[in-house]
C-alpha cells in the first residue's frame, strides 16, 4: 500500500465516546434532547418542536366536553341497539370508541396527547359499561308489565301493597332512589366483567371492548412525537 496521501477521498469517523445528533449528525456537547429516545441536538429538537401543532388555550377542556357528549351518544346507540334487538352485541363497542375519539379531536382541533388518551379511554369504557343500565331497566319494565296481569288476583295485590308500605317505612322514597342510583351505577361499571359468567361470550365481549378502547387511544394520540429533555452529556 502506498504511503502517498490520498486527497481524492476522505473518511470521517466519529471520535470514540463522542455524542452526535441522530438528525443532523453534528457533535453534541453540553446539552441535548431526545426524540423517541434518539439523542438530538437542541437546534434539531427546537426545529422539530416548532413543526408540531400547538394546543390552543382551553382545547383540552373543550375536547373533554365534546368527548362526554360523544360518550352519551355512544351509550344511547349501544342501549338502543340492545333494546331494539334484545341482544348485547359487543361489536358496538368499536363504534362507541370511534365516536368518542372523533368527538375529542373535534373539540381539540386535532390536537392529542397522553391526557386526551386517558380521558377518551375512560369515557369509552363508561359509555359501553353503563349502557347495561338502560337495557336492564327496559327489561325490568317489561317484566313488570307482564306481572300486572297477576295483580287482578286480590291476594297478590294485597301482598304487593304490603311490600310497598314496608319499603316506604324502611327508608322513604328519597333514600330508595339514591340507593338505587348508586347500585345501578356500580353494577353498570362492572357489567363487562359480569358477562364472564358465560366464559366464551364474556371473554369475546371483553376483547371487543378492548378493541374499542384501543381505537379511542390511537385516535387521541395526536402527532405521536415525543420530545424529552434537556439532558446533560
Amino acid at each position: 500500500m502506498s504511503d502517498t496521501p490520498q486527497f481524492g477521498t476522505a473518511d470521517y469517523q466519529h471520535v470514540s465516546g463522542g455524542h452526535y445528533c441522530k438528525t443532523c449528525s453534528q457533535a453534541i456537547s453540553g446539552q441535548y434532547f431526545r426524540i423517541h429516545s434518539a439523542m438530538t441536538c437542541p437546534a434539531c429538537a427546537q426545529k422539530t418542536g416548532g413543526q408540531l401543532p400547538t394546543s390552543p388555550r382551553g382545547s383540552f377542556s373543550r375536547g373533554l366536553l365534546f368527548a362526554v357528549v360523544g360518550a352519551l351518544i355512544g351509550m344511547a346507540l349501544y342501549s338502543a341497539f340492545g333494546i331494539a334487538t334484545g341482544l348485547e352485541i359487543g361489536y358496538v363497542s368499536v363504534a362507541v370508541g370511534y365516536i368518542v375519539g372523533r368527538a375529542m379531536l373535534m373539540g381539540t382541533a386535532g390536537v392529542g396527547g397522553r391526557r386526551h388518551q386517558i380521558a377518551g379511554a375512560l369515557l369509552t369504557y363508561v359509555a359501553v359499561s353503563m349502557s347495561a343500565v338502560p337495557i336492564s331497566l327496559w327489561e325490568m319494565a317489561h317484566e313488570d308489565n307482564a306481572a300486572i296481569v297477576d295483580m287482578e288476583d286480590p291476594v297478590v295485590a294485597e301482598a304487593a301493597s304490603d311490600d310497598v308500605v314496608q319499603e316506604e317505612h324502611a327508608g322513604g322514597l328519597g333514600g330508595s332512589y339514591v340507593e338505587a342510583t348508586v347500585f345501578l351505577t356500580a353494577v353498570g361499571l362492572v357489567s363487562p366483567f359480569l358477562g364472564m359468567s358465560r366464559p366464551v361470550s364474556g371473554l369475546i365481549g371483553l376483547v371487543i371492548l378492548f378493541v374499542g378502547l384501543r381505537i379511542t387511544w390511537s385516535m387521541t394520540r395526536g402527532n405521536g412525537v415525543e420530545i424529552s429533555g434537556p439532558y446533560r452529556c
